[in-house]
């Protein structure tokens, strides 16, 4: 029985007793973690897959220790306008050794504290009975953060409404586009949508 997780914008292929090295978690050797963004579970003669998520799947993982990546130079040159940048980086990333496969709801086993592993800003809001909608209508969403958001899970306007100062840090984070969300009002427009006044986006370009 395997899984596919999603964590730290990475996809990993998991079973039973493997040892991983994600990107930096909280949390201390010992403790366990709840990957719950599975996008497929495969085991028994079926396969579950998820739509991005699987509902109901979970991953735990016990933190085998906090580690660092390999150091590396990054060196930027500009000739003939004596321009050179020299800078070294070392990746923080966290080792698990993951411990259980849970599908239906099931409970972790784990009798230590959970930490909870760092998801996806999207399980605010359900998707909703009616499905998800068009949040490209939301202006200064276009194409490529369409379907970054979406990779997230996020394809409703409660989604984006329901949003908290720490969800709009962490989506900008993942789109690289700071400040944003705020600038372009994408909140208060997914507001106006769910209420039924026209898109902005729409608006804006007939009146031009």
């Amino acid at each position: 029985m395997y899984a596919v997780i999603k964590t730290g914008g990475k996809q990993y292929r998991v079973a039973a007793n493997d040892k991983i090295l994600i990107e930096k978690l909280e949390g201390a050797a010992g403790d366990h973690i709840s990957f719950t963004n599975v996008l497929m579970v495969t085991g028994e003669g079926q396969v579950l897959v998820g739509a991005p998520f699987l509902e109901g799947a979970t991953v735990v993982g016990e933190i085998e220790k906090q580690a660092r990546g390999p150091h590396l130079i990054i060196f930027k040159k500009r000739r003939r306008k004596h321009y050179r940048r020299r800078n070294g980086h070392r990746q923080d990333l966290t080792s698990v050794i993951i411990t259980e496969i849970l599908t239906g709801g099931a409970k972790p086993t784990g009798k230590k504290a959970e930490v909870k592993a760092k998801a996806a800003p999207v399980a605010l809001a359900a998707a909703g009975a009616a499905g998800a909608d068009d949040i490209s209508l939301i202006a200064g969403i276009g194409p490529k953060i369409y379907a970054a958001l979406t990779d997230m899970g996020i394809t409703t306007f409660a989604q984006v409404a329901a949003w908290t100062p720490e969800n709009v840090t962490r989506i900008e984070a993942d789109i690289k586009q700071k400040g944003r969300v705020a600038r372009e009002e994408w909140i208060e427009q997914a507001k106006e949508l769910m209420a039924g006044k026209p898109p902005r986006a729409k608006t804006d370009k007939a009146r031009s």
